[in-house]
């Protein structure tokens, strides 16, 4: 059951409230791939004017998450097995991206892949992750 950018928004909005100050919001999903978008604050921000590790992991997270569900539909029960993130380059303290990809899909676990992009950085990627998903069993 593939769900729509509206069902996915309302979906964090009503099961993570707590997300709600991050301000990030799905820009695209076509099935395949999903965009995320996350508005750098400063208090997600190091000295030197970095965006902060925690708050790229927890970009590259809910992109996966949301694209997951997007494919399956909502499965609140889905969680983090594992999650590698590889930071490349000094993003600019402004809005980051998430594309997000499926690159396996089977009954019990997801592979993704996430590249994060910064709204300055023309260089490519400022991080890069790859994430597994436990998928729950469907209920009876």
């Amino acid at each position: 059951m593939q769900m729509t950018i509206a069902e996915l928004q309302s979906f964090m909005a009503r099961e993570f409230p707590q997300m709600a100050p991050l301000n990030m919001k799905v820009e695209a999903f076509d099935g395949d791939t999903l965009r995320l978008s996350l508005p750098v604050a400063e208090a997600q921000l190091r000295p030197g004017g970095t965006v902060s590790g925690p708050t790229m992991m927890t970009l590259a997270d809910c992109a996966a998450y949301l694209l997951l569900l997007g494919q399956i539909g909502p499965v609140a029960l889905a969680v983090t097995t594992n999650l590698n993130i590889n930071f490349l380059r000094k993003p600019e303290p402004k809005t980051l991206s998430a594309e997000a990809r499926m690159l396996k899909r089977g009954k019990t676990l997801a592979i993704m892949e996430i590249g994060i992009f910064s709204e300055g950085v023309e260089d490519g990627p400022v991080a890069h992750a790859t994430l597994t998903y436990a998928i729950p069993p469907a209920r009876k």
